[in-house]
């Protein structure tokens, strides 16, 4: 139990330093294709780890892990689609 709850703490430490990296961009006014691309993969990492560590889908099916891996693919697409067609 111990190592769990030590493991929790490792994955809710790395999503707060993510969180911390996204903010410290949006701070300094960083602008731009890979910025947005940057961010749009952080936010997809942290959506994975949340749903395999905190939602327990790392002990189910692979089938319901890649139904979020591409639900997290598909918004993430849409918005950079949008982002992209917004700078024509």
């Amino acid at each position: 139990m111990m190592q769990n709850n030590r493991f929790a703490t490792i994955v809710w430490l790395a999503l707060v330093a993510l969180t911390l990296a996204t903010f410290a961009i949006g701070e300094a006014g960083l602008g731009g294709k890979q910025v947005m691309l940057g961010l749009l993969l952080i936010a997809l990492i942290k959506g994975q780890m949340v749903s395999n560590y905190f939602m327990g889908l790392k002990q189910a099916d692979f089938l319901w892990r890649a139904i979020m891996l591409i639900y997290y693919l598909l918004v993430g697409g849409l918005i950079a689609a949008a982002y992209l067609a917004g700078l024509q």
